[in-house]
């Protein structure tokens, strides 16, 4: 059995609609549909509990095909103040893009908070973290000739990794 494809990445907001604005003001993504969880459905599959429980899922899509649903849930828990990187679980969701230093000009205009500058990997390509309106981790990367191998070579670099360079980690 093997997956077909990422399809998508959940995060839970604090507001809906404040969201949904910053991720279309931002990076132009595109709501593509609403869906509101009865409470029964609440409290049963989330496990939110109280008087009238509610969701609001919003599928927002960005360019290139990734989706990122939302949660809006009533009541709310607040936020972690941060999410140490070594905790196991999800601590970002990254947007490939091109000129990360644009990138990062045009965020810091818009006011969105930069964790920190554009930084070269080791293997060359660049990066930086900036956080959404709830500090979500927001990883900008600019993979440049990579992200054309990954995308029109992955399968067969995955095949030939796994037997050779990266065997290591199937054994």
């Amino acid at each position: 059995m093997k997956a077909r494809s990422w399809s998508h990445i959940g995060i839970t907001v604090s507001d809906f609609n404040k969201a949904v604005r910053f991720y279309s003001d931002v990076f132009g993504c595109s709501l593509v549909g609403v869906s509101d969880a009865p409470p029964d459905r609440v409290r049963s599959f989330f496990g939110v509990d109280g008087p009238a429980p509610a969701c609001k899922i919003g599928w927002v899509r960005v360019r290139g095909g990734g989706i990122l649903e939302i949660f809006a849930f009533e009541p709310k828990l607040p936020a972690e103040a941060r999410i140490p990187w070594n905790r196991t679980g999800l601590t970002h969701f990254s947007f490939n893009v091109r000129n990360v230093h644009k990138w990062y000009d045009y965020l810091v205009s818009k006011g969105v908070e930069c964790v920190s500058k554009p930084e070269q990997s080791p293997r060359g390509h660049w990066f930086f973290f900036a956080k959404d309106m709830d500090g979500n981790l927001i990883e900008m990367i600019d993979l440049k000739g990579m992200h054309y191998v990954l995308q029109f070579l992955g399968a067969l670099g995955g095949v030939v990794f796994r037997r050779g360079r990266y065997r290591q980690y199937f054994e």
